[in-house]
């Protein structure tokens, strides 16, 4: 069960303790796997999938039946800074475009056979700019932190987090670099469509927030002082499914921007996920390649919305159905030698 969040220590204390995959269940899924009706290794890094899952599952024959997706919404202050090519005015109507199904991720959801949910934050109230004080104060990072704690669904079996907020891409950008260390540069992109002006723009409004911020501790005080409250909603559910047991396909930039927060904070926080695609935005890449985690998918993708990871969830199906629903060489009748 999930802890009530009362506030960070609680939060931190329960990342570290969260408990890790089920020996009993990775052994058996291993065993599983090397009896199936075909030559080892020959689905490839599906095997891999359906043993990573099973163990996250105690189940060494799971399945897969309750897939949940999540898209947190959040407007930023530091939009003022012009480091979008649209307006904040349209994180609310994309809100509304999800509550009436009309958005990619709802396609991909339903094409998924997930559950979808929406939860926007406070859209009237963006985050400060932090190029001029932090983007949350300590009491607001925890009230993201708990939106998404508390929107994951224990029943779940496995979790997609998305998000929907103009401008988060400078936030994402700032807190890679904060993280990892490097030149605003190398982590900031052209997110919606900005041009060479703006991602000039862009990129010295994301040095400004680093060095603000460069006394930072850790992974949750980098998120304050310069995420968003969608971005802290995705960390606080990605956090939330580490403790259930409930596996997650990561989703963009943005969102790996999330989870590497957590990583910065717990050793092993991040070994319940897996990347469900690299996007087109430049610095995805390295992003994963620092959590170590090699996308199943890279299909050009830009969107956000948790796009990426809902297409994701019918490969790690597919890896699912494969392990628990073939037959052993023994069960088939089939020599393996």
């Amino acid at each position: 069960m999930l802890p009530e969040l009362i506030d960070l220590k609680t939060f931190r204390k329960a990342l570290c303790q969260a408990p890790g995959p089920d020996a009993s269940a990775l052994k058996g899924a291993a065993d599983r796997n090397g009896q199936l009706t075909k030559p080892p290794g020959a689905l490839g890094r599906l095997e891999d999938l359906a043993i990573w899952y099973a163990g996250w599952r105690a189940d060494a024959r799971p399945q897969i039946s309750r897939p949940q997706v999540i898209v947190f919404a959040g407007n930023h202050g530091v939009t003022a800074q012009g480091v979008s090519a649209f307006p904040p005015e349209v994180t609310t109507q994309m809100v509304m475009n999800f509550e009436h199904g009309g958005a990619a991720i709802n396609q991909l959801a339903m094409a998924a056979g997930a559950r979808m949910d929406v939860h926007a934050l406070d859209l009237d109230q963006p985050t400060a700019d932090f190029t001029k004080e932090p983007a949350l104060s300590e009491d607001g990072l925890l009230k993201a932190l708990r939106a998404g704690w508390n929107a994951v669904d224990p029943s779940a079996d496995l979790l997609v987090v998305g998000e929907m907020g103009i401008g988060n891409t400078t936030p994402a950008a700032a807190i890679a670099c904060a993280l990892f260390g490097g030149d605003a540069a190398d982590w900031t992109g052209r997110g919606t469509g900005v041009d060479n002006v703006g991602l000039a723009n862009k990129t010295r409004v994301v040095a400004e927030g680093v060095a603000l911020y460069a006394d930072a501790k850790d992974g949750l005080e980098i998120l304050r002082c310069l995420g968003g409250r969608e971005i802290a909603a995705m960390a606080g559910a990605i956090a939330a499914a580490r403790i259930l047991r409930i596996p997650v396909i990561l989703d963009g930039f943005i969102c790996s921007a999330a989870a590497a927060c957590l990583a910065d904070v717990a050793e092993g926080a991040l070994d319940h996920a897996i990347a469900g695609h690299q996007s087109a935005e430049g610095a995805h890449g390295t992003l994963l390649q620092k959590l170590g985690k090699k996308p199943l998918l890279d299909l050009g993708l830009r969107l956000g919305e948790g796009s990426g990871g809902a297409l994701a969830i019918n490969i790690l199906k597919s890896a699912v159905a494969c392990h628990s629903g073939m037959t052993t060489f023994a069960e088939a009748g089939v020599s393996d030698a």
